[in-house]
């Protein structure tokens, strides 16, 4: 079931959609989670599953000025209080002239992709928007994913060791989601892995070369650990959509759209 918030604040709501009151639309939301959790409690009670299928939500990105920040943290407030399903995130496309909105050239596609890659960091990844953004860094990245920059703001993190790291630490590192964190869990049990043990296991290290270590050893090219040689390799990797990119020189004309990869990632999960 989909009630639809569209607008991330209540004076954007106010501005485009003056009909619709954030109360009127959070009643019904909150109803239908309570019921949800009722069935589930006490399933003797209930002849049939109450919305079988969970509760969710859409919202419209870039008609109205709410940072990505303050998007992400509506949405991971309706996860916690009102255990949503899923959010949506539409990039707003212009249709007219009405001074209330903005005139864009394009939608805001990068924008919607990102936020769809940092709402999978806080379902499955164990991370907070807090960690993400704040007031001072209230939108992301529209080069690197939102698991990638936030592993260049947090180096000190890092490198991760393979071969002792918990599973929620294996999901910190770019690169590596849910179903390769959990192969590197298994594999463990009988043998250290080394990087040719992670390419057997079918893991992906792109990315993930540069922030994690093998029986405590660096990738075979990764002799610098430092965020100006990380951040230029992964920018050109994000660019280029290579695994085995180097250096390049980076036009700053490039126009920003979301990338295959981007699309994958936004299906997948696999940050």
């Amino acid at each position: 079931m989909s009630i639809n918030i569209e607008l991330p604040s209540n004076d954007s709501l106010k501005l485009l959609a003056p009909q619709k009151e954030k109360a009127g639309i959070l009643t019904p939301m909150t109803y239908v989670s309570n019921n949800i959790k009722m069935n589930k409690l006490d399933k003797n009670k209930f002849k049939e599953n109450f919305v079988p299928a969970g509760q969710t939500t859409q919202l419209i990105i870039g008609a109205t000025p709410e940072s990505d920040f303050k998007i992400l943290k509506l949405s991971e407030s309706l996860y916690n209080k009102l255990s949503l399903k899923r959010v949506y995130y539409s990039a707003y496309v212009s249709i007219n002239n009405d001074k209330n909105l903005p005139t864009l050239e394009s939608p805001p596609l990068l924008r919607e992709n990102r936020l769809y890659q940092a709402d999978w960091l806080l379902r499955f990844y164990g991370f907070k928007v807090d960690e993400l953004l704040d007031e001072s860094h209230p939108n992301f990245n529209t080069v690197l994913d939102p698991k990638c920059d936030w592993a260049l703001r947090n180096l000190d993190k890092f490198p991760v060791e393979i071969n002792k790291a918990d599973y929620y630490t294996l999901l910190k590192i770019p690169g590596i989601g849910v179903i390769s964190a959990k192969k590197i869990i298994r594999a463990r049990r009988s043998s250290s892995l080394d990087f040719e043990s992670l390419k057997k296991l079918g893991i992906t290290l792109k990315r993930a070369k540069y922030f994690i270590t093998c029986k405590g050893k660096y990738f075979e090219k990764v002799y610098k650990f430092n965020e100006n040689f990380i951040e230029t390799n992964l920018v050109y990797q994000e660019r280029n959509s290579l695994p085995n990119s180097e250096f390049h020189q980076l036009s700053l004309f490039d126009k920003l759209q979301p990338t295959k990869e981007d699309k994958i990632k936004c299906l997948t999960g696999n940050l």
